[in-house]
């Protein structure tokens, strides 16, 4: 037996909420926000003042037009729709991570500070999750079959894997890995003067 609760989500999703009201209000509040902070669009003087503002009416009609194009766009609201729960889960997750790594401290938890090497190694694998839950929501038609970019690359790597593009693109990444870690190098130390 269905929930009222459950009856209302289903009346929400037949009305248009998820596919229409939130991607819109979702892009239209990025976009606008992007222009306020960039002020691309120009300023406008404050009245009796030397303070500028961003152009409200100009960010505000862009960002409607923008929205407004991206709801047009199935293949765009689809791929906003999957990969936005994915990536609350990767919050989550890296969520929970932190509170139990919380338990162990003693102390107040400063793991951007304290721990430099492990926060960049979270933030990588966090951006590298981020691009693969989009490549797995971004959806193209091939050889008649719909399958996600994610798909594609990977039968793609399966299929070449001994080719010889695939043996040129491995050994480009261990030599482009190879110039970055040895033009690093180690900082020099400074030495204190009398």
């Amino acid at each position: 037996m269905v929930s009222p609760l459950g009856k209302a989500v289903e009346f929400l999703r037949d009305f248009g909420l998820f596919d229409v009201i939130l991607p819109f209000l979702l892009v239209f509040t990025i976009t606008f926000a992007v222009l306020e902070k960039t002020k691309i669009l120009g300023t406008i003087k404050i009245h009796g003042t030397d303070e500028y503002m961003p152009n409200k009416n100009l960010n505000s009609m862009v960002s409607f037009v923008v929205a407004l194009l991206v709801v047009a766009t199935a293949n765009i609201v689809r791929a906003i729709n999957e990969s936005l729960p994915n990536i609350v889960l990767l919050l989550v997750a890296s969520l929970s991570f932190l509170i139990l790594i919380g338990i162990f401290v003693k102390d107040e938890l400063n793991f951007a500070e304290k721990h430099k090497n492990w926060n960049r190694g979270f933030i990588i694998i966090m951006f590298i999750g981020v691009i693969l839950i989009f490549l797995n929501a971004i959806y193209m038609t091939v050889a008649g079959q719909e399958m996600s970019v994610l798909e594609y690359l990977i039968d793609w790597i399966i299929k070449n894997w001994s080719g010889t593009i695939f043996g040129a693109i491995v050994v480009l990444i261990v030599i482009v890995a190879a110039i970055v870690y040895i033009t690093q190098g180690s900082k020099p130390e400074k030495k204190e003067g009398k």
